[in-house]
């Protein structure tokens, strides 16, 4: 991020939530906190910030300004429209264009895509990363989440959906802009032979 974005995001006084993902196999948990905050006051405890696409067979989670974050969630649902069944392909498309188009590039938010077969993280300044371990994490409380993530994934027999709960459980113990009002969904085989 620019120094430029920096002061603009602490002018404003908006601070992220925690978006984190991890993936076993094709069973893959997205889950985040429920937390808004302006300056030192907490907004709301129990925004969703992770939604279903293309009839539940994708999720996004998003970080950073909600508004900016819709538009982009409303932009890659078009781009996957576009592309159906390559979210890779649509991914990488919404990242050239929020980092080529001038309205675009100002928005504030960072977004986890995820699918049975697929985890990537898009950014404004057009990255689309695919993780080696299938653990990403965003937000303010996204490194913390992400540590804990790799720990209980190395050290337990966990399923993703746990995992990704209790590592931002543990975020949340850290981070002031994090809340233990956690949603977590998940998706692949594994996912529905659970329920």
């Amino acid at each position: 991020m620019k120094s430029s974005d920096c002061s603009r995001r602490e002018r404003a006084g908006w601070h992220s939530t925690t978006i984190l993902t991890v993936r076993r196999g094709d069973h893959v948990a997205l889950g985040g906190d429920g937390q808004v905050t302006f300056n030192n006051t907490v907004l709301k405890s129990d925004t969703r910030k992770i939604r279903p696409m293309l009839d539940g067979k994708v999720l996004v989670g998003f970080a950073g300004s909600t508004a900016d974050a819709f538009a982009l969630l409303e932009r890659f649902e078009s781009k996957a429209k576009d592309f159906p069944g390559n979210i890779v392909r649509a991914a990488t498309e919404l990242a050239r264009d929020w980092r080529t188009d001038r309205a675009l590039r100002k928005l504030e938010a960072m977004m986890v895509v995820v699918n049975p077969e697929v985890t990537l993280l898009l950014s404004g300044t057009g990255d689309v990363v695919q993780p080696t371990d299938g653990i990403i994490g965003i937000g303010s409380g996204g490194s913390y989440a992400t540590a804990a993530a790799r720990a209980l994934m190395r050290n337990t027999e966990l399923s993703p959906a746990e995992v990704v709960r209790q590592s931002l459980g543990i975020a949340a113990e850290i981070d002031v802009y994090t809340n233990e009002n956690i949603l977590v969904e998940e998706l692949g085989a594994s996912a529905d032979a659970a329920v």
